[in-house]
């Protein structure tokens, strides 16, 4: 290992930030959160700092108001010391700048229960009915998302070729969890793509284009308008994928066989969904009592 005068240890903190990488989507939150790191430790080199010294950022990080002007929770936290770890973890194993992340001292902060809306059938079907007055694209999306609990990134990048009407399946092979997945396709989803897709030759196409072809919907004004206009201002989009494994679990799917249509890498995220299978779970029991009767 290189002494504490060699070159590669008198590296900054903040140096290489642009090697520590996330997917697509978080890149630009992690490019953030690194030049968040690089202000606060950036003259610091690489063999003096402490877990100490991350500790006492991170105390600054929380007592620091965010975009939304209110204090920066423990979830964000967490996220910052992440992405900083990470860096630090590259610093050992690849160009052995030190011999330990400091970082993985540092314990994690519990963090509040996730915030999660389920919506009622009632409340679905209004939803709906709504989406199909304002715009049909909108209203196709909204089905997509509760027949299948695809993530709203991956319905408006979706491309005709991905979309298997005679098979019955969604390809996806850009997701969250970097796993390619096929997501069955079924119901009145399955036909309103049928009818929308009809005159589209292009297999690399998008299936929601939005004011041009090559850029996806822009959702997030007509869906805003939609909730509004049936009292569901609090409702996310993300939210109808909750919704859509609320209803798996009630119809009697198991929890591996949500989470493997959910696309979740985790058991314990699907977990969550659990409670909503009790009434399954009541008839399983009574049909064995029934050997008994």
């Amino acid at each position: 290992m290189p002494d504490t005068e060699s070159h590669s240890t008198r590296r900054s903190a903040g140096t290489r930030a642009r090697y520590c990488r996330g997917s697509r989507r978080t890149a630009k939150y992690q490019r953030s959160q690194l030049k968040w790191w690089r202000k606060q430790l950036g003259d610091v080199c690489l063999a003096e700092l402490t877990a100490g010294m991350i500790n006492e950022a991170r105390g600054k990080l929380l007592a620091t108001p965010g975009v939304t002007k209110r204090s920066r929770g423990p979830s964000t936290a967490n996220r910052y010391i992440a992405v900083l770890s990470h860096l630090l973890s590259t610093a050992v194993r690849e160009w052995e700048w030190l011999e330990s992340n400091p970082a993985r001292k540092i314990s994690k902060l519990r963090e509040p229960r996730g915030r999660e809306v389920f919506l009622s059938e009632v409340d679905a079907r209004r939803l709906l009915e709504e989406c199909e007055r304002i715009d049909t694209r909108l209203h196709l999306a909204v089905l997509l998302a509760l027949s299948t609990g695809m993530r709203r990134t991956e319905i408006l990048t979706l491309r005709c070729g991905q979309v298997d009407l005679e098979r019955h399946v969604i390809y996806l092979d850009d997701t969250k969890n970097r796993e390619r997945r096929g997501v069955p396709l079924g119901g009145p989803a399955h036909q309103a793509l049928i009818d929308w897709l009809a005159s589209v030759e292009d297999s690399q196409a998008l299936v929601f284009p939005g004011s041009s072809p090559s850029k996806p919907y822009e959702i997030r004004t007509p869906w805003d308008k939609a909730t509004a206009a049936v009292g569901l201002e609090r409702v996310r989009f993300h939210d109808l994928r909750h919704t859509a494994a609320s209803l798996l679990a009630k119809d009697g799917a198991s929890l591996p066989e949500i989470g493997a249509i959910l696309g979740h890498k985790s058991p314990m995220m699907t977990k969550r969904y659990a409670h909503f299978a009790q009434t399954h779970l009541h008839d399983v029991v009574a049909r064995m009592n029934e050997r008994f009767a």
